[in-house]
């Protein structure tokens, strides 16, 4: 007796629902079992989209292209037999879009420091889908792991600046899951305040100390003279 078809699966060939704009995809709309010849129809939002048939159990294989955010979803995929009332259909699939993500921008609350101080440097990518996985460097060396941020949100580490070596070159890396897209930041320095040395601060104290002796002769010699003047006469 003619066999009634099992639901179908509906599936993306490459395996994965995340796509970029203008990729060609290939779902497949399979029925384990039941009687050929099979009639398989793809739909997108109750849409028709197109039809073909199989004299066997093979599956139906339609190619897309994903040239707008319209052509997300969500699909659909009916097969029907010569015994199926009305057919039967499969699960509903969606697809995702990935987006690169843009240049991101590295940035820290001051630029200028001192020596013992703790700073902090965020690194943002305003575009991009989530989510978005940052690393900063100074130099060429890495100075922090891998952080994946779900939101659009910076990714943030603190330094603490300890010589004037620690001042930069800083940068920081952006990528996602779009395919080979690795974005770089602009560069960062920190300007480090100069500290005065020992001697330093001891000559301008011995300065300081030499114009007050000046200054205090020039205000006391008028009352050393005017009396001896004034005993003279």
């Amino acid at each position: 007796f003619p066999e009634m078809l099992s639901n179908p699966k509906l599936v993306p060939v490459q395996g994965t629902l995340s796509v970029v704009m203008n990729q060609n995809v290939i779902l497949s709309c399979h029925s384990d079992s039941g009687a050929a010849p099979v009639r398989y129809t793809l739909f997108k939002h109750n849409q028709q989209v197109s039809s073909l048939d199989r004299s066997d159990l093979t599956p139906g294989l339609f190619n897309l292209t994903i040239s707008s955010a319209s052509d997300l979803g969500a699909y659909k995929c009916k097969a029907e037999n010569n015994i199926s009332s009305g057919g039967k259909y499969s699960n509903s699939l969606n697809f995702t879009l990935i987006e690169p993500v843009s240049k991101p921008v590295l940035s820290s609350p001051t630029s200028h420091t001192k020596k013992g101080q703790n700073v902090t440097l965020s690194c943002l990518a305003e575009n991009g889908s989530l989510p978005i996985t940052y690393i900063f460097f100074k130099g060429k060396q890495n100075i922090s792991p891998q952080m994946t941020m779900q939101r659009r949100e910076p990714a943030v580490i603190l330094l603490f600046i300890n010589s004037s070596s620690d001042s930069g070159t800083y940068k920081c890396k952006a990528n996602n899951s779009f395919p080979s897209n690795t974005k770089y930041s602009n560069s960062f320095n920190f300007t480090l305040a100069e500290e005065r040395s020992h001697s330093q601060a001891l000559i301008i104290s011995l300065g300081l100390i030499l114009l007050l002796l000046v200054i205090g002769l020039a205000v006391a010699i008028p009352f050393l003279i005017i009396p001896s003047y004034k005993a003279s006469e």
